[in-house]
């Protein structure tokens, strides 16, 4: 089944670059640049991931972006997910990047996004992967900080394809931040939104009808109202789930218990994702052997899940009917496709 998986052809619509920093990156980054972090070597960083929930992980997230200082770091971070999602059957990834996270710190945006895209194109010339790239609005910092960051982005519109919100969600509800979205659409970007992670459905539903997303990131609550659940199987609103990310915030308490297979079971265009791999245990083929052992899900599940993240995402039509008779063919026996 693990080599099945990983020939699937798979497109990944959630993962944070900044959440793919693996300790010994975060050490040798800190060393070129004399920074201190507060452990003493790789294994007493990965102890201390055990987080009880998102705030416990956001601390130790944002701690470690410190490291990130020059174009090369990006580059070197984004180009060492890139090389382990090609590995597992991703040929086509979508990025999250927290240019606030960077700016806040002093860091130039053109830095930032300088690095990241350099990667990018790199692995499409190398590979043949495909991407595009999402700029997200951190909650935790003001409506008014998010629209500052929406203007140093524009001069770069040509490399970013949406814009989405992350980071804290509790008491941060997605309606705070409609002016924002209403001038990224007005720019001509898309949207995306997490939102039913540790918020209630009702953010779902913000992030529906005032910020007019084209897809919910995570979005698992929406099974607390049945009615929800029906507008996203009847839409075919796509949810980016991250199950190792869920049991490792304790959203679910084990994986067994992760409702990934009845939302699938209800209709809806459910996505598997890494989030944060470097944090929560595993890259996007973990997610999906969790799932796979964890819920039972029969080998037409995966593919149906693989299916799903091409659907879900923002490739051209053409694009995506290349890639779904792909899958078609592999499941049928067919030699992994070449990017």
């Amino acid at each position: 089944m693990e080599e099945y998986i990983r020939g699937l052809p798979k497109a990944e619509l959630h993962v944070h670059i900044e959440g793919t920093l693996e300790p010994e990156l975060a050490f040798r980054l800190a060393a070129k640049h004399g920074v201190a972090l507060p452990y003493e070597n790789v294994e007493q960083l990965r102890d201390a991931y055990q987080f009880t929930d998102l705030q416990s992980f956001l601390d130790i997230y944002y701690a470690g972006a410190k490291v990130l200082l020059d174009e090369e770091d990006f580059y070197s971070l984004t180009q060492a997910y890139l090389i382990t999602a090609h590995s597992q059957g991703v040929v086509h990834a979508e990025i999250f990047f927290d240019p606030q996270t960077h700016t806040e710190r002093g860091i130039a945006f053109a830095t930032v996004i300088g690095g990241i895209e350099r990667a990018l194109r790199d692995a499409e010339r190398d590979y043949g992967m495909t991407h595009r790239l999402i700029l997200c609005f951190v909650r935790h910092l003001s409506a008014e900080n998010a629209l500052r960051t929406l203007e140093q982005a524009l001069p770069y519109r040509h490399a970013i394809a949406a814009v989405g919100l992350d980071s804290t969600e509790i008491g941060h509800p997605p309606s705070e931040y409609a002016l924002v979205f209403e001038r990224a659409r007005s720019a001509g970007l898309l949207a995306v939104a997490h939102a039913g992670e540790e918020g209630p459905p009702a953010y779902i539903q913000e992030a529906l009808d005032v910020l007019k997303v084209r897809r919910i990131d995570h979005g698992v609550r929406c099974e607390e109202d049945p009615q929800l659940v029906r507008r996203l199987a009847a839409e075919r609103m796509p949810l980016t789930v991250c199950p190792l990310s869920n049991v490792r915030l304790n959203v679910f308490d084990r994986i067994e218990a992760h409702n990934l297979k009845r939302l699938l079971e209800h209709g809806l265009c459910v996505t598997v994702n890494s989030d944060d791999p470097a944090y929560f245990g595993g890259y996007v083929l973990e997610n999906y052997l969790a799932v796979q052992q964890g819920l039972g899900l029969s080998r037409a599940e995966l593919t149906q899940l693989a299916c799903n993240s091409f659907e879900a995402s923002f490739l051209a039509p053409a694009e995506k009917r290349r890639w779904l008779a792909a899958i078609d063919a592999y499941a049928l026996g067919a030699s992994p496709p070449r990017t």
